[in-house]
């Protein structure tokens, strides 16, 4: 009777986290080294973005992955989740980013990064590097994200 009882615990604790929240009210637990901070439309053609580079698997999800291919000299779009806690564990990625000239910015959600890069699991940081089969969408993006003011 016990183990009945389990996976509705389990739905119940899925269902609790299933509301999404608005970007809003993502906001609200960003860490303070998010900047720069994609807007709200912004944000939306990053997810379009990465679903369409993720079909192609076009993407360095993770922080080693990404630091790994950074050094590499791998070119892209970094975007970093800014709710990741504690900030230690990926404060260096924006850093390697400029001294390579890589744009980067911050969308306000990691679970819902990673869902559009199709995990279940959320993600603190993604690179789209660039296909032609998105091409028109990645060079918007890559626009948008270039024209963003870096933090001081």
């Amino acid at each position: 009777m016990a183990r009945e009882k389990q996976p509705e615990a389990a739905a119940a604790a899925d269902g609790e986290g299933t509301p999404e929240r608005s970007y809003r009210e993502q906001l609200e637990y960003l860490n303070p080294i998010a900047q720069p901070l994609a807007s709200r439309k912004l944000t939306r053609k990053l997810y379009k973005c990465i679903r369409k580079a993720a079909k192609h698997k076009q993407i360095r999800r993770g922080v080693k992955e990404v630091q790994k291919f950074i050094n590499k000299g791998e070119k892209g779009i970094t975007v970093l989740a800014g709710d990741t806690l504690p900030i230690d564990v990926y404060c260096h990625i924006p850093i390697m980013c400029e001294d390579r000239s890589i744009p980067y910015a911050y969308v306000p959600s990691k679970s819902d990064l990673g869902a559009a890069a199709g995990s279940k699991r959320p993600t603190c940081v993604i690179m789209i590097k660039p296909h032609e089969e998105y091409q028109e969408t990645y060079d918007e993006c890559l626009e948008e994200v270039g024209a963003l003011p870096l933090p001081l």
